[in-house]
């Protein structure tokens, strides 16, 4: 009986310090995703004035007005 007892006296211990604490989820750290929100600078404020300077640079130069040919 004594062995029985020194038995079940050492897994006793065994089995507590074995299952001390239990089961913890591990903690998983997220960093904040920053979006930059700021529309993109494309210029375009530019773009349509540029285009009409264009248009008539070339209506200028396309101007053909030619008084001595006609008489």
């Amino acid at each position: 009986m004594t062995k029985f007892n020194t038995f079940a006296l050492a897994l006793g211990f065994s089995a507590s310090s074995a299952l001390a604490g239990g089961y913890v989820a591990p903690v998983v750290e997220v960093e904040p995703v920053i979006v930059d929100t700021r529309p993109a600078s494309t210029n375009a404020g530019l773009v349509i004035p540029a285009l009409l300077l264009l248009g008539v640079i070339a209506a200028v130069a396309s101007d053909d007005d030619d008084d001595a040919s006609d008489t």
